[in-house]
Parts: structure tokens; sequence; C-alpha cells
């Protein structure tokens, strides 16, 4: 089930992120979303908290929990389908 919300979470960045002339293709589903792959900060993890919890009604309740949700798409993807409401 957590490969079908693939491409949304990949939307989902995008557009929570404003990455412009980026598509979802673009984003590999295993790579680090911080530091080396795709290069996101703490403030895009922030946006992607909220965003996750506006789309998908899944919180992250702390940090720790955030770590392993936002290593990858693919993390964020079979995080997703297991807490959503």
């Amino acid at each position: 089930m957590s490969d079908e919300l693939i491409p949304k979470v990949k939307q989902m960045i995008i557009d929570s992120l404003r990455i412009e002339g980026m598509s979802p293709d673009e984003i590999d589903t295993d790579a680090q979303l911080f530091g080396e792959g795709l290069g996101l900060d703490s403030i895009d993890a922030l946006q992607l908290v909220v965003a996750m919890e506006k789309e998908f009604g899944v919180v992250v309740p702390d940090a720790a929990t955030g770590s392993t949700v936002f290593a990858s798409v693919r993390s964020m993807a079979a995080y997703i389908a297991e807490n959503r409401k």
C-alpha cells in the first residue's frame, strides 16, 4: 500500500517546499532527504510535518520519530500508510 503513496509523497514534497523545475520522477525514492540526498534542512522538515498532517492526517509526534520518518520518500510513505486515519 505504501508504494501507491510514493508519487503522492513526492508531489507533496515538491508542493510544500515550493521546489520549482523538479518533477516527482526526479526524486529518488530511497535517497536521503536531508544532507547528501535532496539536501533538505530543519525548516524543510517542519514544512513537511505540517504538509503530512494536512494532506494525510498523519502526525509526527517528536524529533526522534521524525528522523526515522524523513529518512527517505519510501520511509515517509510507509509511515503514512501505517498511521493514516
